[in-house]
């Protein structure tokens, strides 16, 4: 079973385009961080937070 939902790689994905061509974030820990949390908040299949 899939760990993450098709919505969180979605957002995981364009977060690093924005990362890699437009300079968005800093890192790519920075940009996997954001995606996932913009999945959460959208609802989809991404588990919890460690901390």
């Amino acid at each position: 079973m899939a760990k993450y939902g098709a919505k969180a790689q979605q957002k995981v994905k364009k977060n690093l385009h924005e990362h890699k061509h437009e300079g968005k974030f800093q890192s790519r820990k920075q940009a996997i961080a954001a995606g996932l949390n913009q999945a959460r908040k959208a609802g989809g299949k991404v588990p919890a937070n460690k901390s």
